[in-house]
């Protein structure tokens, strides 16, 4: 997967559509759907994929993956909303040439009838689409769990490359949320939902230190969720990820945040550079939370010249990553 390319046209058009008719970016979810749709259904998958081509030579594996359960119901609207800035930014500003980007979302596997939705990497606005086909259930167990631990099961042992698998460089996995994951990857879980037969549950460290050898692992915490700001659960992923466990203090700053930290993770600009592109491209507001919340991260980062991005090494161990 992964061919064609982004049109902020296309998306503009409808999403124009979509006003004049009356119609909900999340026709599937809104018309009353209760069941995960096919193409974001991760039972039986074998890869998800994210592959070289002509069309894309350097691809860049990109997850953004979303709690959808009751807290957190305004998020993929958002990001709905905000997708032409995340795609501009990686793209126009010349951070990244091929990004491809993965859509999901994830509910609470011990009580949701959808726990997780998981759609297919694209370059175009296919990706429009998937979330489009989001189901959002609106649930949860209240008990500041849901089930990231699958998420993250998902994305390390069902997702495939080329990015890493060829250059040795790691995809960008973003989970967003605000609640814990559970303390350990329950087999009959993974059995029911996305069909493997595993011999014994998998430990939360376990799973988080396996998807983070493909993948740089952020944990976003966006205000306006109900438990935004929570230390307790700030201090969990920050126990496990450290400083890629971020807190937003503006949920519309989403797609910047993620955007500028690829930015970073690839060495196409500093700090500085990349909220000067906010503000260049009509985002500014978001520049200040931005700023705030990738100050650590930015700090760590040695300026680099735009345009250079990294060439194709073949070597993991040449490729500075968090």
């Amino acid at each position: 997967m992964g061919s064609g390319a982004w049109s902020t046209d296309v998306y503009r058009a409808a999403s124009a559509y979509r006003k004049a008719t009356g119609a909900s970016a999340f026709a599937y979810s809104d018309g009353g759907a209760r069941t995960v749709h096919p193409t974001l259904d991760p039972g039986g998958v074998a890869a998800r994929e994210s592959r070289d081509s002509t069309e894309h030579p350097q691809s860049l594996a990109v997850a953004v993956l979303f709690d959808v359960t009751g807290s957190m119901g305004g998020v993929p609207r958002t990001l709905q909303q905000k997708l032409p800035q995340l795609l501009g930014l990686l793209l126009r500003k010349g951070y990244v040439t091929d990004p491809q980007i993965l859509f999901g979302a994830i509910g609470d596997a011990t009580c949701d009838r959808v726990p997780l939705q998981i759609g297919q990497f694209e370059s175009d606005n296919r990706m429009d689409d998937h979330l489009g086909n989001i189901v959002l259930e609106g649930g949860g167990g209240g008990q500041m769990m849901e089930s990231y631990e699958l998420a993250m099961y998902f994305m390390a042992r069902h997702t495939s490359i080329d990015c890493h698998q060829r250059r040795g460089k790691r995809g960008y996995l973003f989970v967003i949320g605000d609640e814990m994951a559970y303390p350990k990857v329950k087999a009959r879980e993974v059995r029911k939902i996305i069909g493997d037969d595993l011999d014994e549950d998998v430990p939360l460290r376990a799973i988080v230190d396996e998807v983070r050898r493909r993948w740089d692992t952020y944990y976003l915490m966006p205000a306006g969720s109900h438990y935004a700001g929570n230390r307790r659960i700030l201090d969990f992923w920050r126990d496990l990820l450290g400083q890629n466990a971020v807190e937003l203090d503006d949920l519309d700053a989403v797609c910047e945040t993620i955007a500028t930290t690829v930015a970073l993770g690839e060495e196409a600009c500093d700090l500085d550079t990349a909220l000067a592109d906010l503000r260049d491209v009509g985002a500014g507001d978001a520049a200040t939370t931005v700023s705030r919340a990738l100050a650590r991260i930015g700090a760590d980062r040695s300026p680099a010249v735009r345009g250079t991005l990294p060439a194709a090494s073949g070597h993991a161990d040449q490729v500075t990553r968090l």
